[in-house]
């Protein structure tokens, strides 16, 4: 593979141009036709001034649309930025303005357009997609960019593996968000490692129900395209029965999902009742799949490859994987090191522990963020020499297999979204009667984690449940809504003050 994502587009539009590349609802799109949109985009933003890593945000769901705005963004030198579309309008302004980005490709049909464009400098150029009839003024309509360009080849030169390339905004809504920078190094060598262990071939068809601007959406679309392969687009797992169904009618060869995504579909469905005989393979990220769910879902497709996987955004993706044939000997691991990475247990202050002792996980490889968008100190934090500190704790055994006991990070997983308990304390610290209030995340079969916030009223104020929770359903998109609210006279702490927040995750 070569060092750029770009490079790697453009080889599957010189061998497959005619053949699927994208299905989406009711369209299918060819290679030679995104490469044709990628171009179109990357022409326009050029002549309107965009200039080498111009931040250019995208807020569009998954879609033909997305990926031509994301590499043709590549193709005129510029850093994609993947924003959350169920992100609440104050979220997606901070984004914006953290990473000063200077244009917005949006829908024109998101419910928070017009309040974000309202907010952001307007010196943003904002291209819209869809809806003529509700254009935001001065936006640009992305139907006639596409057509203002008769499929000429952009002038293109190759970007240096260091040039930045994407950002990912993992947490942090507030304060101090957290920009995950990648460059092309880091987007091409991560691609290079996961097909060398998935083995993806331009006759592989991938069911992607995980949105592209998480890392882990956004892996699935940059390897499929990498080798020439269909990508058909699912947005929404409301029915599940439908989903598997297509499964089955596009001839599916590989699915991917976080925990609860199998989850939903263990509990809804009966796999081997469909035709899924295509399917060869199944990946997992995103947190611990319970080992019944593995079992049950191998029970219900026997033929497929299920590769359980873990990564980090600031690994780019993917750091393990554990391969099938290893599923059932070393069931509950997260797998051992992906090629071109190393990984390593160490202790608090660094140092390597031997096999068998619980420390944190280090990893090292060309996979590894440049840093946190206009952070050093928090850059600083987690890179050191080269080496990540990835916040989980876990064990190597002999074999060099990773069992990850848990988080020293707060982040919460849920559903596939990674929540700072930080933006839900800002909402509910709003509430007045509020003295304060911790978020943490507790276990959940279907989720893998739920939120719970543990609120301390102040003297003589009169909260209530619901008081809570109408005030988050105004604040909050709804996956950073808590399901459970509790209240207590004070909260648990260490003797420096800081929350001990495993304490309120135990206590349910």
């Amino acid at each position: 593979m070569s060092h750029s994502l770009i490079d790697n587009l453009r080889r599957s539009v010189e061998r497959h141009s005619d053949a699927e590349a994208v299905v989406h609802r009711d369209r299918r799109v060819t290679y030679g036709q995104l490469w044709h949109d990628v171009c179109a985009l990357g022409e326009f933003m050029k002549t309107r001034g965009l200039r080498r890593e111009d931040r250019v945000a995208i807020l569009l769901e998954n879609s033909p649309e997305y990926i031509a705005a994301y590499y043709g963004t590549l193709l005129g030198g510029g850093i994609a930025v993947g924003l959350n579309t169920a992100a609440k309008a104050r979220d997606l302004v901070n984004w914006l303005r953290h990473c000063e980005a200077r244009w917005l490709i949006a829908d024109v049909r998101h419910p928070e357009l017009s309040e974000v464009m309202n907010a952001v400098d307007p010196k943003l150029q904002l291209i819209c997609v869809g809806g003529a009839e509700s254009m935001i003024k001065g936006a640009s309509r992305w139907d006639a960019v596409m057509a203002a360009v008769d499929g000429r080849e952009v002038p293109f030169s190759a970007p240096d593996p260091d040039q930045l390339a994407a950002i990912i905004y993992t947490s942090g809504t507030t304060g101090r968000p957290k920009g995950v920078t990648l460059s092309h190094g880091n987007l091409a060598s991560n691609v290079e490692s996961i097909l060398s262990y998935l083995g993806l071939a331009s006759d592989d068809r991938c069911l992607n129900v995980l949105p592209f601007y998480y890392s882990y959406g956004a892996s699935i679309l940059h390897t499929h395209l990498a080798v020439g392969g269909a990508l058909v687009l699912e947005n929404s797992l409301v029915y599940v029965h439908n989903v598997i169904a297509r499964m089955q009618s596009e001839r599916i060869t590989g699915f991917s999902g976080v925990p609860s995504t199998y989850a939903l579909i263990l509990s809804r469905v009966q796999l081997n009742n469909y035709d899924l005989r295509r399917l060869r393979y199944m990946t997992q990220a995103g947190g611990a799949m319970t080992p019944t769910h593995i079992k049950k879902l191998k029970a219900e497709a026997p033929h497929v490859r299920f590769f359980v996987m873990y990564g980090q955004t600031e690994a780019t993706a993917r750091l393990a994987y554990l391969p099938p044939e290893k599923l059932e000997q070393k069931l509950g691991s997260a797998g051992m090191a992906i090629p071109n990475v190393r990984l390593e247990i160490r202790d608090e202050w660094g140092n390597p522990v031997p096999r068998g002792t619980v420390g944190e996980i280090h990893a090292a490889g060309p996979n590894i963020m440049a840093g946190y968008w206009n952070d050093p100190a928090a850059t600083g934090e987690v890179i050191r020499n080269g080496w990540l500190k990835t916040g989980d704790i876990a064990y190597m055994d002999e074999d060099g297999y990773i069992f990850i006991q848990g988080r020293e990070s707060d982040i919460i997983k849920s559903g596939g979204h990674r929540i700072n308990p930080a933006d839900i304390e800002e909402a509910i610290a709003e509430i007045a009667g509020v003295s304060e209030v911790a978020v943490v995340g507790v276990d959940d079969e279907i989720l893998g984690q739920t939120i719970k916030a543990v609120v301390v009223p102040g003297p003589g104020a009169d909260l209530s449940e619901m008081d809570i929770k109408a005030h988050c359903l105004r604040r909050l998109p709804a996956y950073k809504m808590p399901r459970h609210i509790e209240f207590n006279a004070s909260l648990p702490r260490t003797a420096s003050g800081k929350v001990r927040r495993f304490l309120l995750a135990a206590k349910n």
